[in-house]
């Protein structure tokens, strides 16, 4: 890890010249066409194609990277949300019959067995994938779909409520939830849930015509079921809808019962006879929340201190994005909700975006996030674009991991020895608590799209009957039915990412396995880390969890046998 370096530059241009930017498809299109055009007579002519490829797609996905970011930062503005839209409307959907002639132009070429196999297999696998899943009619719809899906950035970037006579973005009202005052918690729950109650309909409608669009985009690729397409365009190459089914079971099975336990705690902490959905995260009173941090500019100073005691190259990659601006941390109202690492595919150096309300759960999503910018740093050397766009059930693992992984080093954060105990535990136990929430969004995904034709009503009791299955019976919901019906429309996923969830649970137990590796070993497990996260996209999943010295498994035994090591833990604490 020593001769790692932070300090990654831009290429020069080998096939685009220096000072273009994208504007419109008229200005993009002669590229694509001359690479389309250009004969390819020996592998080293191919190689030399295949990178002027990399270098257009490069500049084509950073150019709409930073459209989506623009837009996420300020959902305000009119002018950005049109120039992400017209990347999505005027420019993706000329782009992509381009896209899919080039790749079968690729996959046509005799000189496509010449090259390295080992390192392009993965590559060509999705190339082939890609060709599989194309069809021209497809293309209209998944634009639209794009620009739908940002709506609910906008429709959320608008939700405030009053606490104490002030404004508050639902992120930074979500603080009062840790305070020892129960009245206080009551009111902003209360409030927060009448709030969202508000778009009720507005987000139902929005995510009833993506389902229909979705299914639409499915069964013109010749699919039974969005489902199905997605776990063949999500690449899911390594496993199954079954080992999926399987994976949510072993969580009912080995975790659910260790969250009865976290909230039973919580309750006896709290010295409460019924435990309420605005208890779950409370202080006992005249306990103060942890406060890790006040500022932005504060969260990123710790967390490079954080990083740099971890590993130097580590605390490098979050200084030299704060030196570019690459980072958004606060909440503010307009500002889309959640929180992102996305990867530049030119320059290389990534952006993170959060809504930081100086809460823990920031301090996890900074790091989290950071583990995302670290994985980023260390594909950028890789030749292709290609190669860098990992699969998310290692992205994960990437992030999940750095949350566990700076333990260690969080008296940055909290010079009180019982505040960092705290924080730890905290931490252990939301690694444990995380599994049921993944497990009830995924399997409402699975029933969404095997039956796109429900009613709005049929998926809020189907919503309800999946959250039932995966929440112990000690927090008690009662007067909160309604805004308990639609707890789903907080998860962006759902609307932006359709089926991108069961990674963090497959990535949180990989992420388990590295902390206990970790703690075996420091510095095998650290180099392990950096070793499978520089591979990219060139391998496979279970190859890239073999390099990181960890088991891509999600097996029931598996589960027990992680969820037990996280609970040992626990009671150390």
């Amino acid at each position: 890890m020593d001769n790692l370096s932070a300090d990654i530059k831009r290429l020069p241009r080998q096939f685009l010249p220096e000072t273009f930017q994208v504007t419109t498809w008229d200005a993009l299109q002669p590229y694509f066409e001359a690479l389309k055009q250009r004969p390819i007579n020996s592998v080293a002519d191919l190689e030399k194609w295949l990178k002027d490829l990399s270098e257009l797609e490069a500049v084509t996905s950073e150019d709409a990277c930073w459209r989506q970011i623009r837009m996420t930062c300020d959902t305000t503005s009119k002018e950005l949300e049109e120039a992400f839209a017209y990347f999505c409307m005027e420019i993706q959907p000329k782009l992509q019959p381009y896209a899919d002639a080039l790749n079968k132009k690729l996959l046509d070429s005799p000189f496509l067995k010449e090259l390295d196999q080992d390192l392009y297999k993965t590559y060509l696998r999705n190339v082939q994938k890609q060709v599989e899943l194309f069809r021209e009619e497809n293309i209209p719809i998944q634009a639209e779909l794009t620009v739908m899906a940002q709506q609910y950035g906008v429709i959320a970037g608008k939700m405030t409520i009053q606490v104490k006579d002030q404004e508050y973005t639902l992120q930074q009202a979500a603080k009062f939830l840790e305070s020892g005052d129960r009245s206080l918690r009551e009111e902003v729950f209360t409030k927060t849930a009448a709030r969202r109650l508000q778009d009720r309909q507005q987000l139902d409608e929005l995510f009833s015509s993506l389902v229909q669009k979705r299914d639409q985009v499915a069964k013109n690729a010749g699919f039974a079921n969005y489902r199905d397409y997605k776990f063949v365009e999500l690449g899911r190459f390594d496993y199954t809808k079954e080992d999926v089914f399987q994976f949510h079971n072993a969580i009912k099975a080995h975790i659910i019962p260790l969250v009865q336990q976290t909230l039973e705690r919580q309750k006896a902490k709290l010295q409460l006879d019924t435990l309420k959905p605005w208890d779950t995260e409370a202080e006992p009173a005249g306990v103060k929340p942890l406060e890790p941090f006040h500022t932005g500019e504060e969260l990123i100073n710790k967390a490079i201190a954080t990083f740099d005691e971890l590993g130097p190259f580590f605390g490098n990659c979050l200084r030299v994005m704060k030196q570019m601006g690459r980072l958004d941390l606060e909440s503010r109202k307009g500002k889309a909700p959640g929180g992102y690492n996305c990867p530049l595919a030119e320059t290389g150096v990534p952006f993170i975006f959060m809504n930081a309300a100086g809460q823990m759960k920031d301090l996890t999503t900074m790091v989290h996030e950071g583990g995302h910018a670290v994985h980023s740093f260390l594909s950028h050397h890789l030749t292709l674009s290609a190669f860098k766009e990992y699969p998310m059930e290692i992205a994960e693992v990437a992030s999940m991991s750095m949350e566990l992984l700076t333990m260690d080093h969080w008296d940055i954060f909290f010079d009180d020895a019982e505040q960092l105990r705290r924080a730890r535990l905290q931490q252990l136990e939301r690694a444990i608590t995380i599994f049921p929430w993944i497990a009830t969004i995924d399997k409402f995904q699975h029933w969404i799209y095997e039956h796109p034709q429900h009613t709005v009503a049929e998926r809020t009791a189907k919503w309800v009957e999946i959250l039932e299955e995966f929440s112990p019976a000690v927090v008690d919901w009662s007067g909160q039915e309604a805004y308990r019906e639609i707890t789903w429309q907080k998860q962006l996923h759902l609307f932006e990412v359709p089926f991108y969830y069961i990674e963090y649970g497959i990535a949180q137990l990989g992420a388990i396995a590295m902390w206990k590796q970790y703690k075996e070993n420091k510095t095998q497990a650290l180099d392990n880390y950096v070793q499978a996260l520089s591979l990219g996209n060139t391998k496979t999943l279970p190859e890239l969890y073999k390099a990181a010295g960890i088991k891509f498994d999600f097996s029931p035994a598996y589960v027990k046998e992680l969820a037990d090591f996280i609970q040992a833990e626990i009671e150390k604490l």
